[in-house]
């Protein structure tokens, strides 16, 4: 899969495809629908399968004072797109300047000039140009005119019949409900980042952990999960078991949340790997311990109940996807 940062004067192999556009941030069972639309339009033109997708997220331009809320970095995105069969994908910097761009040239220049799209998939809501003044009716009409043809999709409805969002996901983590959540994604929540140097209680306790920072990612309900994490090898990431923590650690006077990841049977040097660690299962909430002999009793709690937990729980890493 190849990555473009632009769609300009792209090599021949890169135009011509069908696009699939949007933010695809989780990409959760219902962007998967769009995609498999894209690969089988892709596959009956004979031509590439091509996404387009945005960074930041548009909301972080817009609205910059919003806390973190985001469910997928890029990299996960793009190790996602690419398990799905993605042949392209263009990744436009979204800032004022492309905020300004209108929605007629969008469809104009973007999609015809330079991707010289054959056909062009997205969700029904989907919105774009100056003040998000283009829609489905416009592109179908531009598009006709360019040689490409739309199909706007509606929501995926999950087994009770209720719409698969992003939004909807947001809530579920943020409220613990961490195998809801999983349902709707189709895979594991994942975060991922750059492992970074603590204060080490946790090894004066006896439990060494992992610090991962969240950066912009979505804030979980605070307390602790049973995890599984893997430094990044891609499909080759060889995944462990443990127990990690999301949260401020009030009971050593913290302040900045962060994600701590306790391995279990292994203790690996981490500092510096890009460390994926995906949350399995809630099990409590956030508590502050008087003592750090009451913490560590605790913690010898919760990394019993993760390992039963992980025990019985099938491995998914996210780079098989499937459709």
């Amino acid at each position: 899969m190849d990555v473009y940062r632009h769609t300009h004067d792209l090599p021949d192999p890169a135009r011509g495809g069908v696009v699939a556009i949007g933010n695809f941030d989780g990409l959760h069972r219902g962007h998967r629908g769009v995609l498999a639309e894209a690969r089988a339009r892709a596959r009956a033109l004979g031509v590439p399968c091509n996404v387009m997708t945005f960074e930041p997220h548009p909301r972080r331009l817009f609205k910059p004072d919003q806390p973190p809320f985001r469910l997928s970095a890029l990299r996960t995105k793009l190790r996602l797109m690419e398990a799905l069969g993605i042949d392209n994908v263009f990744v436009l910097q979204f800032d004022w300047e492309f905020a300004k761009i209108t929605a007629e040239a969008f469809v104009t220049d973007l999609l015809g000039r330079d991707l010289q799209a054959r056909h062009v998939v997205i969700g029904r809501g989907f919105r774009y140009g100056h003040k998000r003044q283009g829609d489905v009716d416009l592109l179908a009409r531009i598009g006709e005119s360019q040689g490409f043809g739309v199909s706007a999709l509606d929501p995926v409805l999950d087994e009770h019949g209720d719409t698969i969002s992003s939004s909807r996901v947001r809530a579920c983590l943020q409220a613990g409900e961490v195998r809801e959540a999983l349902r709707l994604l189709g895979r594991p929540w994942e975060v991922e980042g750059r492992v970074e140097h603590g204060a080490k209680r946790g090894r004066e306790i006896g439990f060494p952990t992992a610090n991962v920072p969240l950066g912009e990612y979505l804030e979980p309900m605070h307390g602790i999960y049973a995890v599984r994490a893997g430094v990044d090898s891609g499909p080759d990431t060889f995944w462990m078991d443990g127990a990690g923590y999301v949260g401020t650690r009030p009971s050593v006077q913290g302040h900045n949340v962060l994600l701590e990841v306790s391995l279990f049977d292994v203790q690996p040097d981490l500092y510096n790997k890009h460390l994926r660690v995906q949350l399995i299962e809630f099990l409590r909430g956030d508590h502050n311990f008087d003592s750090m002999q009451a913490l560590s009793l605790q913690i010898a709690e919760d990394c019993r109940q993760a390992r039963k937990v992980l025990e019985a729980e099938p491995a998914v890493a996210i780079d098989h996807a499937g459709g």
